[in-house]
């Protein structure tokens, strides 16, 4: 398998509105960088032409691929996509929210000698911009004192973008079980538990749509998975 400098890796669900501009800013952006590099888009469960999107982008843009899944699932999509990375580095960004700026500076902290294993764009640290609702700001900052406080996080946030050493995190990636809104936070957290060092830049928040699942259903579904993350964390390292 070729390696390369960088992979950008891009889940895609019902993005036929929005899907080839952000891919075609991503690709122009890196090409100004004049790295090798690729983008993987991981469509799954698109209903909406997402599948032909994407498809018809790989066939334009050499540097694009597409991984197709069958089930509209976040967290294995993006699973998906660090498991089948050739980059050093694997960057993550959404449909909806991509800095070129933050890459440029997560790439090269994961970069430095002795650097950290991942690096979190976060919307709550100092310097950090966020944009969204008053109400999807809250469950951030509720979902974020629960994993200092219950989990022991180092970081304050571990949704959206984050950059990543492909050696270290894909093993962490593979134990993984857990998917939509919690794969990121499972990989964070079994990253910093083996050890590992993480880090986080502030970002600011433009999100180009409005989010896919209402509060009134994600909340209650998130502290359940996290409830089961934790007796799998702790089965993990005791059993």
């Amino acid at each position: 398998m070729s390696e390369l400098a960088l992979t950008v890796v891009m889940p895609a669900f019902n993005e036929a509105e929005i899907l080839e501009t952000s891919v075609k800013s991503v690709v122009e952006g890196l090409r100004e960088r004049g790295n090798p590099f690729e983008v993987v888009i991981v469509e799954n469960g698109s209903t909406d032409g997402t599948d032909a999107i994407a498809d018809s982008l790989a066939t334009s843009f050499p540097e694009v691929r597409v991984e197709h899944c069958p089930d509209a699932d976040y967290g294995r999509a993006l699973r998906a996509g660090l498991l089948s990375a050739r980059g050093e580095v694997i960057v993550n960004f959404d449909t909806d929210f991509f800095d070129l700026d933050f890459l440029d500076a997560a790439v090269a902290r994961v970069n430095e000698p002795g650097g950290p294993t991942i690096v979190v764009g976060t919307k709550r640290g100092e310097g950090a911009h966020d944009s969204r609702a008053p109400l999807r700001k809250l469950a951030t900052a509720v979902f974020s004192t629960v994993l200092r406080v219950a989990f022991g996080l180092h970081v304050s946030d571990t949704h959206g973008i984050k950059a990543m050493r492909r050696a270290q995190v894909e093993p962490f990636a593979r134990a993984c079980t857990f998917g939509q809104d919690l794969f990121d936070t499972e990989l964070i957290l079994r990253v910093e538990r083996a050890g590992l060092q993480t880090a986080e830049i502030p970002v600011g928040v433009e999100e180009l749509r409005p989010a896919r699942t209402s509060i009134a259903r994600r909340v209650p579904r998130t502290l359940l998975g996290l409830v089961k993350l934790r007796i799998t964390l702790f089965r993990d390292r005791h059993g």
